[in-house]
């Protein structure tokens, strides 16, 4: 393995992983009185981003070798769950932005070495869309394009970009790649995200006009399906054995967690102050509202439980060097996609039983309701996409997606 490049990637004493998860959760109050100015903003404050950075949690899943802590991923979801339950925004910009050390230590050891040679604390966005044209190049490419949905852009020095590069031979297959690039060669697009939820996630577009992309700040799709990235050479720990697919797309499903522990107690004290100006009943009696929010803590807890499972399995068989089936991997996938839709309709349930105090802009249950609703628009939250690799996988046979 290779060493620290310099003092400059040192980042202070690690922290357990229970001091992650205690500072995520003091974090709560804040995250809440921020959240209102968050969503106006249409971004994280610069204020939060530190306060996160200086917490060490955009650390939890990058190498040693760069400062990072390299600990279990279920630290980084523990601590985006707990963001999220202050400020669904702030967690799910916590969980894209806070993967990528993860993806970046695939990358070629020269690519982690201009990110992090003169900061270890540089921040990575994304957007994966293959939407890019890309033209072939002595010693890589040239990319430009268009992509929405890059959430936490203008807080990050580099993004990674997603796009198919067209086959050098004809009817050959295309190469979907992730392309690397400092801030200085794509334009953020500020005003182009405006939702009725996840506003303050900050996801502009990003525009490339036609820059040049050495190979080696390209990852392939299919290394990270078959688990043999560049960076594994000098990243050799078992957390980077796992499919870089197994974690993105936990990403973006576990900040719903937070969101839903947000509205399950906002629900609870509505109910505790609720009494009907109509009937005279008091919320606090009625047996359906508390079938409803008790349906919710459980089920929540579960999809929580599933995750946490999930990844002590994975750690476990790439601790021993052994691959992942690929009937586990298709099952997981279908699990992560399942959670913001699963907990969607648990929180509509009950905010259907709150009467009009839920239809206020004021109501703190409306935000994780939105930002829940939201969630669910994400590729990797749509289960459609993973049904038939589940059933397929169950049978023997190899799977139709690759991104798993």
């Amino acid at each position: 393995m290779a060493s620290v490049v310099s003092l400059k990637t040192q980042a202070g004493p690690v922290p357990s992983p229970q001091e992650l998860v205690d500072r995520a959760r003091a974090m709560i109050p804040t995250l809440k009185s921020r959240a209102r100015q968050c969503v106006k903003n249409f971004n994280v404050s610069e204020e939060t981003i530190a306060e996160m950075k200086e917490a060490g949690f955009f650390r939890i899943l990058q190498p040693k070798r760069w400062g990072g802590y390299e600990m279990h991923p279920n630290v980084f979801f523990d601590v985006q769950k707990l963001l999220a339950e202050g400020c669904m925004s702030t967690g799910w910009m916590y969980g894209v932005v806070g993967c990528h050390p993860y993806e970046l230590a695939l990358f070629h050891d020269q690519a982690q070495r201009e990110v992090w040679g003169d900061d270890s604390s540089m921040l990575v966005a994304s957007t994966y869309q293959p939407v890019g044209k890309v033209e072939h190049a002595e010693g890589g490419f040239y990319l430009s394009g268009r992509w929405g949905f890059s959430t936490g852009s203008t807080h990050c020095g580099w993004v990674l970009l997603g796009s198919m590069i067209p086959p050098t031979e004809e009817g050959g297959p295309p190469d979907m790649r992730t392309f690397l690039l400092p801030r200085s060669d794509y334009e953020i697009i500020e005003g182009t995200w405006d939702t009725f939820g996840l506003q303050g996630t900050g996801s502009f577009d990003v525009v490339v006009d036609r820059v040049f992309v050495p190979d080696y700040r390209t990852h392939r799709s299919v290394d990270g399906f078959l688990c043999q990235n560049p960076g594994q050479e000098v990243n050799d720990g078992p957390l980077y054995n796992l499919p870089w697919a197994q974690v993105f797309t936990r990403s973006v499903s576990t900040a719903a967690f937070g969101g839903a522990r947000a509205a399950i107690n906002a629900a609870i004290n509505i109910m505790n102050d609720r009494v009907s100006t109509n009937t005279g009943k008091a919320a606090k009696a009625d047996p359906i509202l508390h079938a409803a929010i008790a349906k919710a803590h459980a089920q929540v807890l579960e999809m929580e439980l599933t995750l946490r499972v999930t990844f002590d399995e994975l750690m476990e068989l790439a601790g021993r060097g052994e691959p992942i089936p690929m009937e586990k991997r298709a099952l997981f996938t279908y699990n992560s996609s399942t959670v913001v839709r699963r907990i969607a309709d648990l929180v509509d349930e009950i905010v259907q039983l709150l009467g009009g105090r839920a239809i206020y802009m004021s109501s703190e249950i409306l935000q994780p309701w939105l930002d829940i609703h939201a969630g669910r628009a994400h590729v990797a939250n749509d289960p459609g996409n993973r049904t038939s690799d589940v059933i397929g996988t169950m049978q023997g046979q190899p799977p139709s997606f690759m991104f798993l």
